[in-house]
């Protein structure tokens, strides 16, 4: 696809067939990268639109990141989404309404090193994609009860099997599926269900399905739910972390569509709570978030948040389940 690119790039310059322009160049080798194709001109010609502002903004986030040592940005797979766009297939759309009675887990102190990572535990599963729809909740509360289950059952990411967002997304209905949710509604859903399925039995199609769940094909289960910290104590949470289970994690994610790499500061994104992710260990100034969008996005699927400012309000629904 590179040469592909390339060779476009060389016939335009050399020739100017099909009246390309530079832009249109660069374009169409982004849409190789990432094998974009679009029906047919009229939403080509959007894409090309919205990936020119996508270049407008990286230019403009960057230089304001210059400023305080932050995130670096650049073109995504998302660079041909206009951020409304991007909000609506792979954010939460329905609002935030914190909890007012938070059980928190019991205050096990622990030694707490300078660094650390439950990945080097091999307590984390690999990298999943959510695809266009907004299931992160459903996909931040899996990802930690695969990681809870591994911990209490002395499993590796080498013999857990995946389990099944798909069933939360399609059994749980107190949420809205692709439309979005929350982690604590999917862990109530999932101990009043009796577990989750393996994603193997109970496979993820990106979409709103009927519930088809089977109590026998259960492969884990959970008895609770508890908060992290009640009080958005970032020492309680890193506590916390170290001592139970990477954490589900909610945040602003709206400015993440262009993130490339580095530490996100709290300057860079807001507080309005709209996806859910997997905060999985944490290294010097920074936490280390597991997303869902693939390990073609960020730091092969991670991002990292500075510490000590609720940077994107990581600090305000951050649970997990207990066995």
């Amino acid at each position: 696809m590179r040469l592909l690119g390339l060779l476009l790039c060389f016939i335009a310059l050399s020739f100017g067939i099909n009246n390309l322009s530079l832009k249109e160049i660069e374009f169409q080798n982004w849409m190789n990268e990432y094998g974009k194709s679009y029906a047919d001109d009229s939403e080509y010609r959007t894409r090309f639109v919205n990936y020119l502002a996508s270049v407008e903004r990286v230019r403009e986030r960057n230089a304001k990141s210059a400023q305080v040592g932050g995130a670096t940005y650049g073109l995504t797979k998302f660079s041909d989404l206009d951020p409304e766009e991007f909000k609506r297939l792979y954010l939460i759309n329905v609002p935030y309404v914190p909890e007012t009675d938070r059980e928190v887990l019991p205050q096990i102190r622990v030694a707490v090193p300078a660094t650390f990572d439950w990945r080097n535990e091999s307590k984390v599963t690999a990298v999943k994609n959510q695809a266009q729809c907004g299931s992160c909740w459903a996909f931040s509360a899996t990802e930690n009860i695969e990681s809870v289950w591994m911990i209490a059952k002395g499993l590796t990411a080498t013999n857990m099997k995946p389990l099944a967002p798909q069933q939360i997304v399609d059994c749980d209905k107190t949420d809205a599926g692709c439309n979005g949710g929350w982690p604590r509604n999917a862990f109530t859903y999932v101990i009043q269900a009796g577990g989750i399925e393996p994603e193997q039995l109970y496979p993820y199609h990106a979409r709103n399905q009927n519930c088809a769940f089977k109590r026998a094909d259960v492969y884990t289960t959970i008895s609770s739910y508890k908060y992290a910290t009640k009080t958005h104590n970032e020492n309680e949470i890193k506590n916390n972390l170290v001592a139970w289970a990477p954490l589900s994690i909610c945040v602003d994610a709206q400015t993440w569509q262009d993130y490339t790499g580095g530490v996100m500061t709290h300057t860079e994104c807001g507080v309005s709570l709209d996806h859910c992710v997997l905060l999985t260990g944490y290294d010097g100034n920074s936490w280390n978030v597991r997303n869902s969008w693939g390990s073609n996005w960020g730091e092969k699927g991670y991002i990292r948040l500075e510490i000590g400012h609720n940077t994107c309000g990581m600090t305000d629904e951050a649970t997990t389940a207990v066995v």
